[in-house]
């Protein structure tokens, strides 16, 4: 079969992608780019926001409408909270509920393929990353949540906590090395929770992962800052484990946070972050702030903005409430009318450019190994896109007879350039 793997949403999301993919290889599948060239076309879906679910909608309507003959499998969160409505929509020939996520290529290919083992299974292929343009690997650790935070529909969606085995993140980690992978990213739900259910714990993987691989570099996504004692800090002693976290804030008010159901307040956040930057040079701390949630007075308003300011983080994901069926928070009194959230989302977005101009500027002058990615031709150049280490953005030129892809290359940072939010280097 030639199998089409599609996700919307998260870094996880993203994850499952190559570990289908993985399986779909090993009996002997083929991964394709393009939909409209699959047998089976399996699409991840997101249930975030309203909007999310959504663009679920319609892309499983467009993936049904450009290629009616492949067999769309759908999964992820609006498939499993909508099972029923999903599969009653057009074109969808199976749902996959995230419980049952794990054992997904197995249910396609006893359901399509007859599972044989056609000849390509004993053939290397590369991972389906690098026909994606990737040059990082994102790597599920863990799946479920045990914190309900009212406005968080995910957690209902994906279930109880369940870590991956030590054994198993490692040997994928091996593997995606020596495909060429030089960066992975540690993902999950709960990524802080890593371990719970196995008697372990993120820092003892992230331990494990520097001491018997030689991958260049680990990041983390999404990281709940309660999550994370004081000694982790110490891991980053290590060069290969990049001077960057992003950890949720969603309010800089603490009567906010309580009705979020946050497990913690604005003083131990900044003392986290403080600590951070003390014990790790150039280390970037980006968060996520929810704009409007239910109640938010213009009093909490101003906090957050000052607490925002005064934190600097180096990028900010900004979110204007949207209430969530079956979520706490949309049963709450109060909500901030949409004229309201719209000013305040622009108000934030403007001092999260500004923060993030004032950290770039703060890194220029520097050398930093930086990870070239992509790039585009123009005329007699090509330009290419990568990351610092503590992953921002930064592009630069060079002649066509220079190969900087999948390299990491020390980098000079010239410049920021505000129409690009973008560092400008030259190698």
């Amino acid at each position: 079969m030639k199998v089409h793997l599609k996700a919307l949403g998260c870094r996880l999301n993203e994850a499952e992608l190559e570990q289908w993919s993985h399986a779909f290889r090993g009996k002997g599948h083929s991964m394709v780019t393009d939909h409209e060239d699959a047998d089976i076309v399996v699409l991840n879906t997101c249930a975030v926001t309203a909007d999310a679910g959504k663009k679920s909608r319609k892309l499983m309507n467009r993936l049904y409408r450009e290629n009616p003959e492949a067999k769309l499998v759908v999964s992820g969160c609006y498939a499993t909270l909508e099972t029923d409505k999903v599969a009653e929509h057009l074109g969808v020939d199976l749902v996959v509920p995230n419980p049952q996520k794990d054992q997904l290529p197995q249910m396609v290919m006893d359901k399509f393929a007859g599972n044989t083992m056609p000849i390509i299974a004993m053939e290397p292929g590369e991972n389906s990353l690098f026909s994606r343009g990737r040059q990082r690997a994102f790597i599920k650790i863990q799946d479920g949540c045990r914190y309900r935070c009212t406005f968080c529909i995910v957690t209902v969606a994906r279930g109880e906590e369940k870590s991956r085995t030590l054994k198993d993140i490692i040997e994928e980690v091996q593997r995606l090395q020596t495909q060429g992978i030089q960066e992975i990213v540690l993902t999950g739900v709960h990524v802080g929770g890593y371990g719970s259910d196995l008697d372990t714990s993120l820092y003892s993987l992230v331990k494990a992962i520097l001491d018997e691989t030689d991958i260049s570099r680990i990041r983390f996504a999404s990281v709940e800052p309660w999550d994370l004692p004081e000694e982790f800090f110490g891991l980053f002693d290590s060069p290969r484990l990049m001077p960057h976290m992003h950890l949720p804030l969603q309010s800089g008010s603490d009567t906010v946070l309580r009705r979020m159901s946050r497990r913690c307040k604005t003083d131990s956040f900044r003392d986290l972050v403080q600590h951070a930057r003390n014990s790790i040079p150039g280390f970037n701390v980006t968060s996520d702030i929810i704009v409007g949630f239910p109640g938010e007075t213009e009093a909490e308003w101003q906090e957050t903005l000052e607490y925002v300011e005064s934190i600097g983080f180096g990028h900010t994901h900004i979110f204007s409430y949207s209430p969530r069926e079956g979520t706490k928070a949309a049963r709450l009194a109060d909500p901030v009318p949409d004229m309201i959230k719209k000013q305040r989302s622009l108000e934030m977005h403007q001092l999260a450019e500004r923060l993030k101009q004032q950290f770039a500027e703060l890194q220029l002058g520097n050398k930093v190994p930086v990870l070239w990615e992509r790039q585009r031709q123009e005329g007699a150049l090509a330009k290419y896109t990568g990351y610092t280490p503590n992953f921002m953005k930064v592009e630069t030129s060079v002649t066509n007879t220079v190969l900087l892809e999948n390299r990491i290359v020390d980098t000079n940072l010239d410049s920021y350039s505000v129409e690009k939010q973008s560092l400008i280097g030259s190698v």
